[in-house]
């Protein structure tokens, strides 16, 4: 790094190299500042971009953002739609004000796994899946019309598969659009073993670049997608090894490449624990189920919800009846889509073998009067870095998209 990194491009001289700021300090400065405040501080000069870049990399670097997108309940659309990030780095939320016509909706906002947005009506498809979301694609509808499908993003092809009205004759139908032809293609259907829940509502779906897996959440059965062949494979059972039968929940997630399962064991009213699992899979078969985290009883009850309240009206104790996870790199989100007043990360250690760390995240869109979302909540996850916050700054129209601190 350059001696006076703190500089302006030219200054030299002794009042320079009294007043600058270079080196280590100037990292450890640049460590503290928010993510979105380096997008300008790296644009100060060359050497200022050098040490941002530095301290990124080698003391605070970049995590990877919950994004929560809060729709309106109106009976009739256009329904509005605001979008919130916390970025893990800073330990900040973020509002993120889009004032063009894509920040309000005609149809549901939707979201079967962690990077992709989309919204289906019967004549048109439009998904998200760059890091904030501000741009979309519009494309014909599938064939098959679809009330609550799973669509995933597997390299370069949209992935729609189950959630047919009840009029169509396959139920289990799956088709895939193609980003480089821009053309639909019939696919093999789901397997008849999810005939009873091909729907987004009973499934937990999973993507990395390769494959889809979609796991029915209540059994535990599994199964995978390849594109390439347009066929599934499997099933097999994510609770084959829970022999004692502790497990009444699964979701399931990618995290660094590595598949990941997370349980609920116990039951609903009474819920023992959160354990976060690696998944082995060989040959299309569950080869092993490796225990890698389990979440802190302290944070297990946050979770649940407010157990003051519960415990004072003598009526119980609020209870977790699922969980709705997303993820990044090695962040996993936890939601309780019945009570999301209190958030939790899991950053899981590389290779799943060093320990994981547990952190409690206040929810900013829960209303603090009564505690509830006034809206749906739809969760997502990215890798936000410098490049795409100044793009999302450049957009078309400067003033379109704008970041604002939340307290």
């Amino acid at each position: 790094m350059d001696k006076q990194a703190g500089a302006p491009e030219g200054d030299s001289g002794s009042n320079a190299n009294n007043s600058i700021v270079h080196g280590d300090i100037l990292e450890a400065i640049l460590s503290r500042v928010q993510l979105i405040d380096l997008a300008s501080a790296c644009c100060v000069s060359r050497s200022w971009n050098r040490a941002v870049f530095s301290s990124l990399r080698r003391v605070n670097k970049i995590k990877p953002w919950l994004l929560l997108h809060t729709q309106s309940q109106r009976t009739m659309a256009p329904y509005l739609t605001t979008a919130h990030a916390y970025d893990a780095r800073s330990h900040v939320w973020i509002e993120i004000k889009n004032n063009r016509p894509s920040s309000s909706f005609d149809f549901l906002l939707r979201s079967s796994h962690s990077t992709l947005l989309y919204t289906l009506s019967p004549s048109k498809l439009s998904f998200s899946f760059d890091p904030l979301h501000l741009a979309w694609h519009h494309v014909d509808a599938p064939r098959v019309w679809r009330t609550d499908p799973v669509v995933a993003l597997v390299g370069d092809k949209v992935v729609v598969a189950g959630g047919a009205c009840d009029f169509e004759d396959d139920p289990l139908a799956v088709e895939m659009y193609s980003l480089d032809t821009r053309t639909w293609e019939v696919c093999q259907s789901m397997p008849a073993v999810l005939k009873d829940s091909a729907a987004s509502t009973w499934l937990s779906v999973a993507v990395n670049s390769r494959q889809l897996y979609v796991t029915e959440k209540y059994s535990g059965v599994t199964v995978s997608f390849d594109p390439s062949t347009k066929g599934w494979s499997g099933p097999f059972h994510l609770r084959q090894f829970d022999h004692e039968k502790k497990v009444f929940y699964s979701a399931i997630t990618f995290a660094n490449d590595r598949l990941i399962a997370v349980g609920l064991t116990g039951e609903a009213e009474d819920v023992k624990s959160l354990k976060i699992w690696q998944v082995n899979i060989k040959g299309g078969s569950l080869e092993e189920l490796k225990e890698i985290g389990e979440m802190p009883k302290a944070l297990l009850e946050k979770l649940k919800g407010n157990k003051e309240i519960c415990s004072d009206s003598g009526n119980g104790s609020a209870s977790l009846t699922s969980v709705s996870v997303t993820s990044m790199g090695d962040s996993v989100y936890l939601n309780n889509p019945s009570n999301s007043e209190d958030l939790v990360l899991c950053e899981i250690g590389e290779c799943g073998d060093g320990e994981c760390k547990w952190s409690e995240i206040k929810n900013v869109v829960v209303d603090e009067e009564d505690a509830k979302i006034k809206g749906r909540l739809i969760l997502t996850c990215s890798s936000v870095g410098i490049g795409d916050l100044q793009r999302a700054l450049l957009h078309e129209n400067p003033r379109s998209v704008y970041f604002k601190h939340i307290q």
